[in-house]
């Protein structure tokens, strides 16, 4: 066995040796996750501790800065991380005492340098190894992990990230669909990172190289660490500065730990609200990864957000989505954040994960963003994902690719792609995620992101495709006349109106409703009498009664009536003619409708399922039949076996 398999082994051990009993066993990660953090940490510190331990002595003495002690340190010949630890402490030697194991590991956590202390506090680690203290373990659990060799020489870089990786998987797993809200499948993130890097692959390899990598719900901060990684096999001499923010406690913490113990950034993740507050503000960057909350409510942003959305060109002025759903909110945001077109080719690509919302969800706001995002051609594909693919929903799912200067052959159009059936089964169900993109699955949708032509499963369309005018359509009133004493009433209110004009409507009872106006005229000119327009025209309104029996009816003037029962708006796209689209799919079964195109309301829509539906044939009846003989043969059986 290898020495990471050996140490994944050791590491969730601990569970079956010391948690049983003690913790719930969806809980066992908080506390397995921030002992292998604290067991790293320390083993990479260990060359330099006693050097660096003197250094900060002696500065503090000297009533240093934290500042300066850091940047003294960071001098220090061989220590080439961003993070120290000044205690006397370490797993091994506590674990060599029986007393008071508690009190010094928390001393012993207190000698971190302040840019990493943060993470300890966000683990909660004092309270969960005072629950481990309590029940009398404590101690054997910092002896097992004081034997597990988790130097740089026993476990590289990218081998710890693989135990750091399955030790995540595996206490995810335990929390089933709640791991939803720390961990985005690796399946997935992978996908979202080839498709990024697909079309950049000559810049990725080049000497000098360099690329910023940011993800504004950095979670655990898997996205960054397997952009990190893509590209560090495309390149190994490449620069990558990652960065990213999160408002969670305990995925801010895991995040920036993983970081730490892979030989990364301590500062790469930043803890805060990005609807709130852009720690970023300054910057944009050439790749940006993200998974916001699916439906997250934004109530307690809602007030900064609001005032953000004032300022013109800002990340929020494109439109407000519902305060119930906060997703096009990041998609407005990553759009923001990506580095603007320059020369070469230069700009910033992004890929955003949401559920089906975005696409066509109703409203002023949404319809905003979209128009924004369409318009300004930032769009260059979504990707269907197939469903049961994330732990915290089985819902379908899409991914939503960003450019700010497409490929040449990319401008101007947006490509989708269905790749909903490329899936294969999970061993084991986690959570809701019962499915994976494997290898030749991920292989077939890039091909296809790359063939860029319309087949079976993808389609190139442009921003008209998805720019909609609902047209208001109408339809001509078939009336037939009917006078009532309610309708005689009615006439008496109208001006100019006198009772003889009750009498009057009584006497073209028999009139059809287009006739009326010139009966009514006639008729009060027998009587010496005249007709006002306006009592014509409330008498026409009052006797009508539908009748399909009867002419399309017209007013005094000739006008067409509407049939104010009748409401519908038909859905055009932009790049299709109103007139012929009527023809085709309206009047074959509306033959007397109207439309007016110059009343039109312009929408934005990603129709994203009608563009990929398929009809199925309905099944022959005899096979129906087949099957209701035998389901009621097999019922009969039962019903007999019960008799008997």
């Amino acid at each position: 066995m290898s020495t990471v398999n050996l140490s994944q082994t050791a590491v969730w051990d601990t569970a079956d040796k010391y948690l049983r009993h003690i913790v719930e066993e969806e809980d066992y990660g908080d506390y397995i996750i921030p002992m292998t953090v604290l067991r790293r940490l320390e083993c990479i510190l260990e060359p330099t501790k006693e050097v660096v331990r003197a250094k900060v002595k002696e500065l503090k003495g000297q009533n240093r800065s934290e500042e300066m002690i850091a940047w003294e340190v960071g001098n220090i010949e061989g220590h080439d991380v961003p993070f120290y630890n000044a205690s006397q402490h370490s797993l091994v030697s506590i674990a060599e005492v029986d007393s008071d194991v508690h009190d010094t590991l928390v001393e012993y956590i207190a000698g971190f340098s302040p840019n990493i202390r943060d993470i300890w506090d966000a683990f909660e680690f004092e309270d969960r190894m005072k629950k481990l203290d309590d029940a009398g373990r404590l101690l054997a659990v910092v002896k097992h992990f004081a034997k597990i060799d988790m130097s740089q020489e026993a476990l590289s870089d990218h081998q710890m990230g693989d135990l750091f990786e399955d030790v995540m998987y595996r206490s995810f797993n335990k929390k089933g669909k709640a791991a939803g809200n720390f961990y985005t499948p690796r399946d997935a993130i992978r996908l979202m990172v080839d498709i990024l890097f697909a079309s950049d692959d000559v810049g990725l390899t080049s000497a000098g190289a360099s690329r910023t990598v940011y993800d504004p719900t950095a979670g655990t901060g898997g996205m960054l660490l397997v952009a990190e990684r893509a590209l560090k096999e495309l390149n190994p001499d490449i620069e990558v500065n990652m960065a990213g923010q999160e408002l969670m406690a305990m995925s801010y913490a895991i995040g920036k730990a993983d970081l730490l113990i892979q030989g990364g950034d301590a500062d790469a993740i930043k803890k805060g609200d990005t609807l709130l507050e852009d720690l970023y503000a300054d910057d944009q960057f050439e790749y940006i990864l993200s998974n916001p909350p699916f439906g997250g409510d934004w109530s307690l942003q809602l007030n900064s957000v609001k005032e953000q959305a004032k300022e013109p060109g800002s990340r929020f002025s494109h439109g407000l989505p519902s305060k119930t759903d906060g997703q096009m909110l990041f998609l407005a945001h990553v759009a923001s954040k990506l580095m603007p077109a320059g020369p070469n080719g230069s700009g910033g690509r992004g890929a955003v994960v949401s559920n089906g919302s975005p696409l066509f969800t109703s409203g002023k706001g949404p319809d905003g963003i979209r128009a924004y995002l369409l318009n300004n051609d930032l769009v260059d594909a979504i990707i269907q994902l197939p469903t049961e693919m994330f732990y915290g929903t089985g819902i379908s799912t899409y991914i939503w690719i960003l450019d700010t200067n497409k490929e040449d052959h990319r401008k101007g159009f947006i490509q989708l792609i269905d790749a909903s059936e490329q899936w294969e089964l999970l061993g084991k169900s986690m959570g809701f995620k019962r499915r994976v993109i494997g290898d030749a699955g991920r292989k077939r949708i890039l091909e296809e992101y790359e063939g860029f032509a319309n087949t079976e499963t993808s389609r190139i369309m442009t921003a008209e495709d998805f720019t909609f005018r609902d047209v208001k359509v109408t339809k001509q009133a078939r009336l037939r006349v009917e006078v009532t004493e309610q309708a005689k009433q009615a006439v008496l209110t109208a001006k100019g109106a006198k009772p003889v004009h009750a009498d009057i409507l009584e006497e073209c009872k028999d009139s059809t409703h287009n006739a009326l106006p010139e009966a009514l005229k006639v008729a009060a000119a027998r009587r010496g009498e005249k007709m006002p327009v306006s009592v014509i025209d409330v008498a026409q309104a009052a006797v009508g009664v539908s009748d399909e029996a009867a002419e399309p009816s017209v007013d005094r003037k000739g006008k067409p009536v509407l049939d104010k029962s009748f409401t519908m708006t038909e859905r055009i796209a932009l790049s299709e003619d109103v007139d012929e689209h009527m023809e085709r799919e309206v009047l074959p079964f509306a033959p007397d409708v109207t439309w007016d195109e110059k009343d039109s309301k312009i929408i934005y829509e990603i129709p994203f399922k009608r563009i990929f539906y398929k009809p199925e044939q309905p099944r022959e009846l005899a096979e129906i039949d087949v099957d209701v003989a035998n389901v009621m043969g097999r019922l009969a059986e039962k019903f007999a076996e019960v008799r008997e």
